[in-house]
């Protein structure tokens, strides 16, 4: 094992689990076990044991952590890691959670507020999991899915962009993307606001969105996207995309190329699942600060 593999391993172990995570677990597992459940009482005991098992394991085991952490390395100090896994698997109910952390940032602030938050989220989406499970069971059971999962999309000396997919499924299916998009080197969050001159961009933008969402309907008969003057037949009243949010999610690819970003049912059916669209730097140029991000 080289001397970087050996660091890499060493930083890891030494991360600590945030005792705010093991304060949500615990707090969520001590509530549901004063409120008893009429089919299996034993099903949070065994979780508990498993989540147990789960951080004795990831602070004991060099091999264990390594195969479970899967740490993606950003540039030359900041990291992004697994720091807790949930699963949940009984009868027809299944959940499972990966939650992120960041680390080696200077901006301590923002480290923690982003760490903080994917607690909080992970928190929200467990509890709501199980409260939306004892309600099934109330009423003679059903199907419930929960998964949420991260992915580092741009990696390179000047911009971090994490993607946090969260996809509940019970009669159909919906999912959510969310992204962080920092400068690693000044290390702030960014934001459209902050990318462009002025509010422009917002029709800018949606005209050059509105033009590719024909274009791929041209293309393919099997594409629908709920945009006027392109043909497309029972448009929701409500659903009609006509231009984006001031704050619309996205994020900058490795190419250093802007990418809007819409959730299930936002722009289109939900057999289209979340949409992207690549914005072309030529056609947003002159309303965009500098290049420093976007080229």
């Amino acid at each position: 094992m080289n001397w970087k593999l050996k660091r890499l391993r060493k930083d890891y172990m030494d991360t600590p689990i945030p005792k705010e995570l093991d304060e949500v677990v615990h707090n969520t597992i001590n509530r549901k076990i004063k409120k008893p459940r009429r089919p299996n009482p034993k099903w949070i005991i065994g979780l508990a044991a498993a989540i147990l098992m789960f951080m004795v394991s990831i602070n004991t085991s060099p091999a264990f952590a390594g195969s479970l952490s899967k740490i993606p390395v950003v540039g030359s100090i900041i990291q992004v890691l697994t720091i807790q896994e949930i699963h949940v698997n009984e009868r027809h109910y299944s959940a499972d959670l990966k939650i992120p952390k960041v680390r080696n940032f200077d901006n301590k602030d923002l480290e923690n507020s982003l760490n903080q938050k994917y607690i909080d989220e992970s928190q929200q989406l467990y509890e709501s999991f199980l409260e939306k499970r004892d309600q099934l069971d109330e009423k003679d059971g059903g199907h419930l899915q929960l998964q949420s999962n991260y992915e580092v999309v741009t990696d390179n000396d000047k911009i971090l962009s994490i993607k946090r997919s969260i996809e509940k499924t019970q009669a159909s299916s919906y999912e959510v993307t969310k992204y962080d998009t920092i400068d690693k080197q000044k290390e702030i969050m960014l934001t459209l606001p902050i990318l462009f001159k002025n509010d422009d961009y917002i029709d800018t933008i949606s005209a050059v969105i509105k033009n590719q969402m024909r274009e791929r309907m041209e293309e393919d008969p099997n594409k629908i996207y709920w945009v006027r003057d392109a043909g497309v037949k029972d448009l929701p009243p409500d659903g009609v995309f006509d231009h984006i949010d001031k704050k619309q999610s996205f994020y900058i690819n490795n190419d250093q190329k802007l990418v809007i970003t819409f959730n299930d049912y936002e722009v289109a059916p939900g057999y289209m699942g979340t949409a992207e669209f690549i914005i072309p730097t030529e056609k947003i140029e002159k309303e965009l600060v500098g290049n420093a991000y976007i080229k």
